[in-house]
């Protein structure tokens, strides 16, 4: 390949042989069926208890929902995805000037997930932003295209917004105050991963991402509207996520499992890729500081089990996720306690 991103114009009529999984490890696109029943939940419905009460029950049992009536403004939503695609569709030259493959860096165009770990690479390119606080990462996001830094600052804010009130219902949907998982997360940072997976000549044998769960506490997902691509793994079958007009995808992230005592499941989830068309799609995370201290919120243990995870920092978490591949087996396994 010569050129570093997947969106370099060039169109393939082969998967490249890098990114060719083993046999025992690809999609079987033709045994994924739809997602029926996929949580919706309506946060424009006056009856706070009901809202709770079935955020509950979707983290719970799936680990992810879908919000509508969210109250982040339609526009919002329309301008972030078309400036997200009026940058995959610079020249490759342009986007280069913003390549990097340092995880530490906090504003990065890169391929892949970690192309200097993996043996396999990924059919994607992203553009990972710091976002929080907005003042001190705006500056160093991309100037072209001229609208791309005023659409994505707004788009930032009020994403964070939604997020930290569906942290509230989690809280409450677990017996604790409302305040509890974000007290217990300190000043949250905010990342985003603007996820561009171009056509592929052969999705079969690739993923746009495997299988995984987030490291942070909560993803806000805005899906490609018109292409498909997200699947969730439920009682050992990986299911297809179709876009819901105007919703947001929300999934439960390893810092929730841990804070829940694993009450809550972070959601395994990966994204396919298809022939025909290109797929966006705009993650924003809300992650722990990196000094706040993750255990089990203490009411969850008191009914005689105990806490499954020990105490960690998010830093150190965060460190352990990075360094392994992304599709082994659950980071946090490495936090359980040990059984006396």
């Amino acid at each position: 390949m010569d050129t570093k991103v997947l969106s370099s114009g060039i169109r393939y009529s082969k998967l490249p042989e890098s990114y060719i999984r083993p046999e025992s490890d690809r999609p079987r696109l033709s045994e994924v069926s739809k997602f029926e029943g996929v949580p919706i939940i309506d946060l424009g419905s006056h009856n706070r208890t009901q809202i709770v009460q079935l955020i509950g029950e979707a983290c719970s049992s799936y680990g992810f929902f879908q919000v509508i009536n969210h109250g982040v403004p339609l526009e919002a939503l329309k301008e972030t995805a078309e400036v997200a695609y009026e940058f995959f569709n610079l020249p490759v030259e342009e986007k280069l000037k913003l390549y990097s493959d340092d995880p530490s860096k906090t504003m990065r165009l890169s391929t892949s997930f970690n192309v200097n770990k993996e043996k396999v690479h990924n059919w994607r390119d992203y553009l990972r932003l710091h976002c929080y606080p907005l003042e001190n990462y705006v500056p160093e996001w991309p100037s072209n295209p001229p609208s791309f830094k005023e659409a994505v600052a707004n788009y930032c804010k009020v994403v964070r917004e939604l997020g930290l009130r569906i942290e509230e219902y989690v809280s409450e949907s677990l017996g604790l105050e409302k305040d509890y998982i974000r007290n217990a997360l300190g000043e949250q940072g905010q990342h985003m991963a603007v996820n561009y997976y171009p056509p592929c000549p052969q999705p079969e044998l690739t993923y746009g991402l495997p299988g995984h769960t987030d490291p942070n506490a909560l993803t806000i997902l805005l899906q490609d509207l018109h292409v498909a691509g997200l699947q969730v793994l439920k009682d050992g079958n990986w299911l297809a996520v179709h876009p819901h007009p105007d919703a947001f995808v929300i999934n439960i992230g390893d810092q929730i499992q841990a804070l829940s005592n694993g009450l809550y499941k972070s959601v395994w989830h990966r994204a396919v890729v298809n022939v025909d068309k290109p797929r966006l799609s705009v993650a924003s995370f809300l992650c722990p500081d990196n000094e706040a201290l993750i255990c089990p919120a203490k009411p969850l243990t008191e009914d005689g089990s105990g806490a499954v995870y020990r105490g960690y920092t998010y830093a150190e978490y965060y460190s352990k996720f990075w360094s392994r591949n992304l599709d082994q087996d659950h980071c946090l396994e490495l936090f359980k306690n040990k059984l006396p």
